[in-house]
């Protein structure tokens, strides 16, 4: 299996990733260590590549994937065979996130610091172990500081021989105009409904009905539609936020529901420090060598109040997480029902719900949907402002009553 298969309904990303791949395959073959290569090929690699597009359109999943084709040893590659096999050693542990010279940064908070930042500059100094590239991919490049990003213009801006830096982001405005103007854009679409879903069935053996509503529902985010399509709880959280549009009769129902919605992200987060936070703190620990009941040696109560600071950012980030698929569910659901209002015979996203969207589209005009739809919208922004969630929902439940 290729390392492309992953990218749904990316074809010209692809091929623009696998031309690159090649170029820099015949840079290492003849003994370069400072650019691509020369002639035909001299434009189509570059150092610094910035991965665009909408949520869940698979951004990090192109860029492991070129990381992979980067780092592919294919005995075919020397009969004119495509980077990126999907077997080799190269490809395998990059694919695993175990070589040597592949870097992830990871984004469990709300933001990637100037350390870590720095420590990566540094790192994409050295020349590859491997002797082919040093890759450095960064899946949140829209969640580093001010000084982080700064601390990341330099590496760019005088890159290394053999390093390539991966960035990941929502849009090309979500990163430094001096950064982005240093990459490689590549936008990814959002894919069909209809190639989600012969995904699901294909690689997740997921029957063809089942596949086909959970990559209408997840709106093209194929991890939102795998979600969907295999795990049940995910099934029934979408089912009970999809319930508030019919609970808001009354003050009480609008409060009911918000408070439910917090209640549900909160519990993510509890669940996702219960199996996590323990486990890394323990891990802390142990590599500082502190014995249960003893004095805790030098130097670890410092780190064990750093660590306790990401946790609970990650927390703070799945909770938002959270709320945020709440939202975006809620948006299709009246965006579905406006579709209704206005006379369309399109497929809406939300098939599986027909009757109960036919049964609020009739109960009133198309101007409430478009309130309410502005409503769930300006949840979304008081959240990103960091006001209370709690308050939040319960503004955007009141105002969905309203209409």
């Amino acid at each position: 299996m290729a390392v492309w298969d992953d990218l749904v309904g990316q074809e010209r990303v692809v091929e623009q990733l696998t031309a690159a791949a090649r170029a820099a395959g015949a840079t290492v073959a003849a003994g370069r260590g400072s650019g691509p290569a020369e002639g035909a090929n001299a434009s189509l690699m570059t150092h610094a590549w910035l991965f665009t597009g909408p949520p869940g359109a698979g951004q990090v999943t192109a860029a492991r994937a070129f990381a992979a084709a980067l780092q592919c040893t294919s005995p075919d590659l020397a009969l004119g065979g495509t980077p990126g096999c999907g077997f080799c050693d190269g490809c395998h542990t990059v694919l695993a996130g175990s070589h040597a010279d592949v870097k992830y940064v990871r984004s469990d908070g709300l933001s990637i610091g100037v350390g870590d930042m720095r420590d990566l500059v540094l790192r994409a100094s050295s020349y590859p172990t491997g002797g082919r590239w040093s890759v450095i991919l960064v899946d949140a490049a829209h969640r580093l500081t001010e000084a982080a990003a700064n601390a990341l213009l330099k590496g760019v801006e005088e890159p290394s021989p053999r390093t390539v830096w991966l960035l990941c982001a929502p849009s090309v405005q979500d990163v430094l105009p001096t950064i982005r103007s240093r990459c490689r854009l590549l936008v990814l679409r959002t894919p069909a409904a209809e190639a989600v879903a012969d995904m699901l069935v294909r690689r997740d053996g997921v029957e063809p009905e089942t596949a086909r509503l959970a990559a209408l529902a997840g709106q093209g985010d194929i991890e939102r539609s795998r979600r969907l399509a295999v795990d049940e709880q995910a099934r029934t959280r979408r089912t009970e936020v999809l319930r508030i549009p019919l609970e808001v009769a009354d003050i009480g129902g609008c409060l009911a529901a918000a408070q439910r919605l917090v209640d549900t992200a909160k519990a993510d987060a509890e669940a996702l420090a219960e199996t996590q936070d323990t486990k890394e703190t323990d891990d802390l620990k142990a590599a500082y060598g502190a014995a249960e009941g003893s004095k805790a040696p030098r130097g670890m109560a410092g780190a064990v109040k750093e660590l306790e600071k990401r946790q609970k950012s990650r927390a703070t980030r799945t909770r938002r997480e959270t709320l945020g698929v709440a939202l975006l569910d809620l948006l299709a659901f009246y965006r579905d029902v406006l579709a209704l209002q206005l006379g369309s015979t399109g497929v809406l996203a939300n098939e599986d719900q027909r009757q109960v969207l036919n049964r609020v589209a009739q109960a009133g005009p198309p101007e409430g949907t478009l309130r309410r739809i502005e409503a769930v919208l300006a949840c979304r922004q008081a959240l990103d402002r960091n006001v209370d969630p709690l308050l939040a929902v319960e503004a955007m439940t009141v105002a969905l009553r309203a209409g």
